[in-house]
């Protein structure tokens, strides 16, 4: 049997996406990341190199777990193998957090990598929040909800998202999880303020801040369209979007996420060494000559 590492808090500093070609550079030289990201659905299966490596990480860093594939937005039952493999993984790691996105994924028993947006009515709200009750029975913890990014909106939708989120928290207990690209990219898509949305967000419920890259194109009218891409560095205007959010909601862990065109060790440790700067309460970009010379050491 699997022998549960201790539950560590996640500290107020930054995080990274764990990707197992910079284990050994992790165990050799972390700073300055503090704690790491998995994704629950890369680790369900029984033993192997990976669950090996997890179990050693575990030792020295706080681990967040970050579901991909619940659909905690879709209109069936959450899926109860799912939902077993889940808290068997949940049950031996013992994380310090556990997150999942205010998304859907599957339908009539078909599973779509994407996630996919929902319409904010009341319908809605109480079957997302039916299922995160489900969930945090079933792990015996409470979980974080993350914001998505959008690229469009539902003319049905009777709340705005901030309210919305800030509703399913005060129903079910859930933590927020703020992700300030999905954020940016949202408020480019949809024509609204970063800021405002910032601003009415409920941000004593966070418990992380995710940051990460996006791809820029443009719509059929040739209007700016963002594509939350998590395979380049974070631009500058996020940055700036994590520090006005940081003045107002004082510092969180704050996670990078470059799941795609993993870059080496030093570029990815160069964006946490960012976070490191905006968390100290010093402007992000003023990070940026440090970064670039761990980038290219």
């Amino acid at each position: 049997m699997l022998q549960s590492p201790s539950q560590t808090a996640l500290p107020n500093a930054p995080g990274v996406g764990y990707k197992p070609q910079h284990f050994a550079e992790i165990i050799d030289q972390a700073d300055p990341v503090q704690w790491l990201e998995i994704h629950a659905e890369n680790y369900m299966g029984d033993g192997g190199r990976p669950l090996a490596q997890l179990r050693h990480l575990a030792e020295s860093f706080p681990i967040s777990i970050h579901g991909v594939g619940l659909s905690i937005g879709g209109e069936s039952p959450l899926d109860p193998e799912h939902l077993a493999r889940l808290k068997r993984l949940v049950d031996w790691l013992n994380p310090a957090s556990f997150s999942e996105h205010l998304a859907w994924s599957t339908h009539d028993g078909h599973f779509y990598n994407d996630l996919l947006p929902l319409p904010y009515t009341d319908a809605t709200l109480n079957r997302v929040c039916t299922h995160i009750d489900q969930l945090q029975d079933t792990i015996g913890r409470k979980m974080l909800l993350e914001n998505p990014s959008s690229y469009l909106a539902f003319a049905e939708s009777t709340w705005s998202e901030p309210e919305f989120l800030a509703e399913i928290s005060r129903q079910t207990g859930c933590g927020l999880l703020l992700d300030v690209n999905n954020v940016f990219v949202s408020a480019t898509n949809l024509e609204f303020s970063p800021q405002g949305y910032i601003d009415a967000f409920a941000l004593d419920k966070v418990g992380e801040i995710h940051l990460g890259g996006h791809d820029e194109d443009e719509d059929d009218q040739g209007r700016p369209l963002l594509i939350d891409s998590h395979g380049r560095e974070v631009v500058d205007p996020v940055w700036a979007l994590l520090d006005y959010t940081l003045e107002r909601s004082g510092p969180k862990p704050v996670l990078i996420e470059w799941d795609n065109d993993v870059p080496d060790w030093p570029t990815l440790a160069a964006e946490a060494e960012r976070a490191a700067f905006a968390l100290k309460g010093l402007p992000s970009s003023g990070a940026v000559s440090t970064a670039a010379n761990r980038a290219t050491a």
